[in-house]
This record gives C-alpha cells, structure tokens and sequence, in this order.
C-alpha cells in the first residue's frame, strides 16, 4: 500500500504568525516534523503543501532547499488543496499531518497504518485519547475525492476529513483509542504558549541520546517538569475547529 503524507503548512496563521519556520537549536519546527516523517515505515512519499500567498514563499524556499516535494495551493480551501496536491502526486491514500505538530509520533503513524490496511476502511485516525500534536488520519483519495466534491460547509472546506467523519453513511472508518488516556498533553504549536512547551521539549530531549525520542520520553519530561506542562495546559482542544463551526452557523444566519 502507497500512502503519501501531505503536510499542510502556511505562515499566516491568526494565533501564532510564522510558526512553522519558528528555530529551535538553529532549525525550523519543520525540519523536526519532516524528520520525523522520515522515520515512519508506512510512507511511500512526503509532500508539503502551502498556499499561493507571497507570505508563503519562504515556506516554498524552504522545501526546495530541503528537497521536500512542494504543492502551492488555495489558503482557506485546504480540502482542495489537498485534493489538487494527491492528484498531482499520484497519492492513493493520503495521510493528514498538520505543520503545528512537530513531535509527531513514527510510531503511531505506522500503527494508524497497519489498522487502515487491516480493517480495510476508507478512513483511519488517533481519536481523542492521544496526545494532542500525536494527530494522524489516513484515507483513501476516493474518499477525499469525493468530500472534495461534495463538501459545501465552510469547515469541511477548511479542516480536509471532516466530511468523511460527518457522513458514516458513505464512508467506512475506524477511531483509534490510545492504551491509556493521554489527552492532557499538549505537543502541538498553536500559540505561543505552546511553543515555549515544544521548544523545552526539543532542547532537553534531542539527541539525548536520540534525535527521535518517543512519547514516553516527552511526557516523562513534562511530568519532572509541572511548570512547563503547566504552560499550555489552560488551551481548550482543537480551537480552529471550534471556530470553524462557528462561521457555519453565522454563514447559515
């Protein structure tokens, strides 16, 4: 099975401007995501997908000089960049990974893997009990042909899966749990706060002795060290989507 990890990125976010190409040891949280891409057994190939606004240039410069593949694409649609990236490169089935999550897990990527191939589903994710910024959905470009097709909520153009996972009636899908409830970590990069996490975290643990240290290894971190978990524990779960949900309704008034 081919699948093709599509990483959607772009400078202009609303909470934290810039934070994909934030430096931590002299290297952008990019360049840690796209590493740790690497070291997944389940990939057939990595493409980055950014957006058509000038502001995102130095993302573009960025891939090229990495020898990433690049996509440029619509900034709000990000389901049809999505779709118009896959189509490009050929993907069969697409893994989500989103340019705020720079400790994703190898791991756990292969093991969203193994269940979408196993279950023979059309759709695969972590659910709630993962950490936040372990984040991993797997589906088939069938499926997200079709949302692409259908799709007509502001937040199932913008959040790429939310289609599959509003209509169980015409997809096939599987929610992974976690062995234990690790919901309380927060590994992701959407404010500022968030950063100061992820960037303790990348300085105490990298390299020491591995550059790919595991969940257990961070979350043994933050639990020696309360008054950095303590950071960003306040941040409500998935803010962008809630948001979203909110323009559907003000969109429908």
């Amino acid at each position: 099975m081919k699948i093709s990890a599509i990483i959607q990125a772009r400078m202009n976010s609303t909470r934290l401007p810039g934070k994909v190409l934030l430096e931590v040891l002299e290297r952008p949280l990019l360049g840690y995501l796209v590493e740790r891409l690497q070291q997944t057994t389940c990939l057939d190939q990595i493409v980055l997908a950014t957006t058509v606004n000038p502001e995102d240039d130095q993302i573009a410069l960025w891939a090229e000089s990495q020898e990433v593949q690049l996509f440029r694409g619509d900034e709000d649609d990000v389901l049809d960049r999505y779709y118009s990236a896959a189509k490009l490169f050929g993907a069969q089935h697409i893994m989500r990974v989103t340019a705020d999550c720079p400790l994703f897990n190898p791991d756990v990527a292969n093991l969203v893997a193994r269940e979408y191939e196993n279950l023979s589903v059309d759709y695969a994710g972590t659910g709630p009990s993962f950490a936040e910024g372990l984040d991993c959905e797997i589906f088939s470009f069938q499926a997200l042909e079709k949302s692409w097709q259908e799709a007509k909520l502001i937040s199932e153009r913008e959040h790429v899966t939310l289609f599959i996972r509003n209509h169980p009636e015409l997809f096939k899908k599987a929610m992974l749990d976690n062995d234990r409830d690790d919901s309380k970590y927060r590994i992701t990069v959407d404010n500022q706060e968030d950063f100061w996490v992820v960037k303790a975290v990348i300085e105490n643990l990298y390299g020491k002795p591995d550059k790919i240290f595991t969940i257990q290894a961070i979350k043994h971190f933050l639990d020696q060290h309360p008054e950095i978990f303590r950071l960003n524990s306040h941040i409500v779960r998935n803010e962008g989507y809630l948001k979203s949900l909110q323009a559907d309704a003000l969109h429908t008034l």
